[in-house]
């Protein structure tokens, strides 16, 4: 090999390696280490609406959910037999919460706790302080697979105008995926649609359910989000399965 090759291949290759440095470099910028939720803010600045941050959804911001809200007269849902059969012999004793299992759709997103949403160039990410829960929002066109079954099901999502669109599916079997205070449960057929759009400093989100395993017609609600004060961090949920599991023990059986 002549001088000449020898220098000119010595370029190439530190050529390579400047470029390569600098697609890590880059790489690490748009994709954080150990994918924490903090490390990016809205994506494309002006092509999308600011959603991100932490949201009070404590009594502070609405009524604290029951039988009867977010659910009223002109919002309960239209029970099919199948449904009101489930709800006849629907057991509190049974009710997963007293095992840990978390909330879904379109419970949690009323429960009395905070949320935490993070945007990101393909995703959004929600982030429950109840039940330490997480739900990804793909924004790039993905498919679910059938590994995605899940409680919290798999989501998709698109902005629009000053709003965020997400439709999920792919929901597993829950006895009381529609709430943990009417006994009504979710099947796999269960469709979640949500909004979500900023009003001054509100966080507003409408939410659709459509179920017809179980439900005669979809149903849905509107709430908001306020600002958490300054400096609030999202707390661990941390539940214990022995102290969740107590009160149980008190209730009256339904059946012997």
């Amino acid at each position: 090999m002549t001088m000449k090759s020898r220098v000119l291949n010595r370029s190439r290759r530190i050529g390579l390696s400047l470029a390569c440095a600098a697609l890590m470099a880059t790489a690490a910028t748009v994709w954080p280490m150990g994918g924490s939720v903090h490390a990016q803010g809205s994506s494309i600045p002006g092509k999308e609406p600011d959603l991100s941050g932490i949201w009070d959804g404590t009594p502070r911001a609405r009524p604290v959910n029951s039988e009867t809200v977010p659910w009223g007269k002109e919002n309960f849902p239209e029970l099919n037999e199948r449904a009101l059969a489930y709800q006849k012999v629907f057991d509190e004793a049974l009710s997963p919460k007293y095992d840990c299992q978390p909330a879904s759709s379109p419970a949690i997103q009323y429960d009395p706790y905070s949320m935490e949403l993070v945007q990101w160039p393909d995703r959004v990410l929600l982030r429950y302080e109840k039940d330490d829960q997480l739900r990804t929002v793909w924004l790039d066109g993905r498919k679910p697979t059938g590994a995605d079954w899940s409680l919290q099901g798999f989501s998709v999502g698109h902005y629009e105008g000053n709003a965020l669109l997400v439709d999920t599916d792919h929901f597993t079997f829950d006895i009381t995926g529609f709430d943990d205070y009417n006994g009504i449960p979710s099947s796999t057929l269960k469709k979640v649609h949500e909004r979500y759009w900023r009003e001054g400093t509100e966080l507003k989100m409408t939410i659709t359910v459509e179920d017809p395993m179980f439900l005669k017609k979809p149903t849905g609600y509107t709430t908001r989000w306020l600002p958490v004060r300054q400096g609030y961090k999202i707390s661990p949920w941390d539940c214990d399965p022995e102290t969740s599991r107590a009160p149980v023990r008190m209730m009256p059986q339904k059946y012997k």
